[in-house]
């Protein structure tokens, strides 16, 4: 493996990703998706738990869960060690996502066959870049059941490992997505630079 290169499609990936930082339809995609999978991988972080806390309280009561699970995705009320890798992987969910919305945005409203060229379909990037997020929301408290009569260190250590798997796929998406998004953008301000001059030639 050419290590040089690897690192330099990090680098390309993240100037792509503070580029799309600079355009609002990241942003629309985004917080929400930061925001939905921290409060869900809040609420399953412990199996069905809370849930079954939930029912046994009531409706009004179940609310202060619910609030907690939203607060706890700042790290309010939790320790750091076991907040860190859930904000992680929802940062990460939330970039891969924005970068998806603000793809699929550009890709529409551009029809140029070079720019087609320069990377692949907004479709296939949704179901190449995956969810990691969803994986794990799914696996945690799966294994919160099969493991709970071995004790909550077995399933402790599971979830922390496959969240840490998710984080490192999720990284791996990001630089696919990073490339693609800096060779649109950096297109895109070149065909506009171009598009003045040539207005700019023909006034004059």
């Amino acid at each position: 493996m050419n290590w040089r290169k690897w690192l330099d499609g990090f680098a390309l990936a993240s100037k792509g990703i503070l580029l799309a930082t600079r355009e609002k339809k990241f942003w629309y995609g985004f917080v929400p998706s930061f925001l939905f999978f921290g409060f869900l991988m809040n609420l399953l972080s412990g199996g069905f738990t809370k849930f079954e806390l939930m029912s046994a309280l009531g409706f009004p009561a179940s609310l202060r869960v619910i609030g907690e699970c939203f607060l706890a995705i700042f790290g309010i009320n939790q320790i750091f060690l076991d907040w860190l890798p859930i904000f992680a992987i929802s940062i990460l969910q939330g970039i891969l996502i924005g970068l998806i919305v603000l793809l699929w945005d550009k890709k529409r409203h551009q029809n140029s066959a070079n720019l087609e060229k320069a990377g692949i379909i907004t479709g296939l990037i949704a179901l190449g870049a995956g969810c990691p997020t969803c994986g794990t929301t799914l696996l945690t408290p799966l294994i919160g059941t099969i493991f709970s009569t071995g004790g909550l260190a077995i399933t402790g250590t599971i979830s922390t490992i496959i969240t840490w798997l998710a984080i490192i796929i999720a990284v791996l998406s990001l630089k696919r997505l990073g490339e693609e998004a800096y060779v649109i953008i950096i297109n895109e301000k070149y065909l506009a630079k171009k598009r003045v001059k040539e207005q700019n030639e023909k006034s004059s």
